[in-house]
């Protein structure tokens, strides 16, 4: 009769592995970083894991009951034959990861019949003595031919071995390790099964290697997330760089070209206008951090100076920007005036546009306040949301700034961009 101490160090741990291994069941449920072949693949396992944790459970309780033999028969097929299970699983999950064909591996196939064989090996266990029996006082006793049911549960753990260092290259690093990390605690402790019972460790080990497993699995599966997300956002940004309209760039080209007849030293000023607007477009494609105002700034005097070039008197535009000393992500100034210029000139009207740029600073950040004297904009253009719009707008959540569109009083539109301290 084992101790209170034993016993409750017994009840300790299944408690722990039911609780940890149903914390894994719910996380690969739930968790929207995990593909589908491991949510499937982890849901499967511990789910398995569980019902042999209950076993696990029910045999602290009736081990030493000489009148629940006939269960302990029971808890005993379960505690060899569901970890057996996982084996077969695991290497479709390997298979799949290496991006294997699962139909032509032999070894698959080998791991099926090598579970198909310990099942019926389990089965003829309840009729025969010759693998292993209980006594009437519920006691476990190894047969003669115990080492079989060894053999078999040590082949799947083995040949699984074989098929990781086979598929080494096909693997990545942190899968590699993990399924290692899964493999070598269970061949630990079945070779020491060979030798001592250790039914219970069994159990323990493998649901530690799941969830190592999964835990290093997970770790992998959130970085290539967050990679995709920085892949996402680098190429919002660098699309956005090159919302450049092409008739502008054309119209732009042509006035150069009539300029350099009608007034050269204009036409000089117009081309060298026209290449800081390029070069402050381009040079935002490798620049992500945000930049000084005064850089945002030059980029915005420089686009609305090859526009007034095109436009003449139809374009007015005002500065009132006494406070450049803060930072805002690039691409955020510019392309506000550009809506302005866009949605302001492109409707017949007798009246020039006015566009004015002003900044303030303000307790615990700064203000940009873009208005103009345009028909006035929503959110969407044509029903369809305003791409440039968003992009300002993603870009200042990340430094947790706002944009904010309100119609101007005496027609038109302002927009308020609120940049907070401290942002880098």
């Amino acid at each position: 009769m084992p101790s209170d101490t034993l016993l409750f160090g017994y009840f300790f741990i299944g408690g722990a592995l039911f609780l940890v291994v149903l914390l894994g069941l719910l996380a690969s449920s739930t968790f929207p970083t995990l593909d589908k072949r491991s949510k499937l693949f982890f849901i499967s396992s511990f789910s398995i894991l569980l019902l042999s944790i209950v076993a696990y459970v029910i045999d602290i309780f009736i081990y030493t009951n000489p009148n629940l033999a006939w269960v302990e028969r029971i808890i005993a097929f379960i505690e060899t034959f569901f970890p057996s299970v996982l084996m077969p699983l695991f290497t479709m999950y390997v298979l799949a990861c290496a991006k294997k064909n699962i139909r032509k591996s032999l070894i698959f196939y080998l791991n099926i019949a090598l579970c198909v064989a310990l099942f019926i090996l389990l089965i003829l266990t309840q009729f025969i003595d010759g693998i292993y029996y209980f006594t009437e006082e519920n006691d476990f006793i190894r047969g003669q031919y115990y080492w079989v049911l060894i053999v078999l549960m040590l082949a799947l753990i083995v040949s699984n071995l074989i098929e990781i260092l086979c598929n080494r290259k096909a693997l990545s690093k942190k899968y590699f390790i993990a399924f290692l990390v899964y493999l070598l605690p269970l061949l630990i402790v079945m070779t020491l099964q060979a030798f001592v019972s250790v039914f219970i460790w069994i159990v323990v080990a493998i649901s530690i290697s799941a969830l190592s497993m999964f835990g290093i699995i997970m770790s992998e599966q959130i970085e290539q997330y967050f990679n995709q997300q920085r892949k996402i956002a680098d190429q919002s940004a660098s699309i956005a760089v090159l919302q450049m309209r092409p008739h502008f760039i054309y119209n732009t080209m042509t006035s150069i070209y009539y300029l350099c007849k009608q007034d050269s030293e204009k036409a000089q000023q117009v081309t060298l206008d026209f290449t800081i607007y390029l070069r402050k477009n381009f040079h935002a494609i490798t620049n992500k951090e945000p930049i000084p105002f005064s850089e945002e700034l030059e980029h915005t005097r420089a686009y609305l100076a090859v526009v007034k070039a095109q436009y003449e008197d139809n374009l007015l535009v005002e500065f009132d920007t006494p406070h450049t000393l803060f930072r805002i992500p690039p691409l955020t100034l510019q392309p506000l005036v550009e809506n302005s210029v866009k949605y302001g000139l492109d409707i017949d009207s007798t009246d020039p546009l006015r566009v004015s740029v002003k900044t303030e600073k303000v307790e615990k950040g700064s203000v940009i306040i873009v208005s103009d004297t345009g028909p006035g904009i929503s959110d969407k253009d044509n029903g369809e949301p305003h791409t440039a719009l968003n992009n300002i707008r993603e870009r200042l959540s990340a430094i947790k700034g706002t944009l904010t569109i309100s119609p101007n009083e005496n027609g038109g539109t302002i927009v308020r961009i609120y940049i907070p301290d401290n942002n880098k």
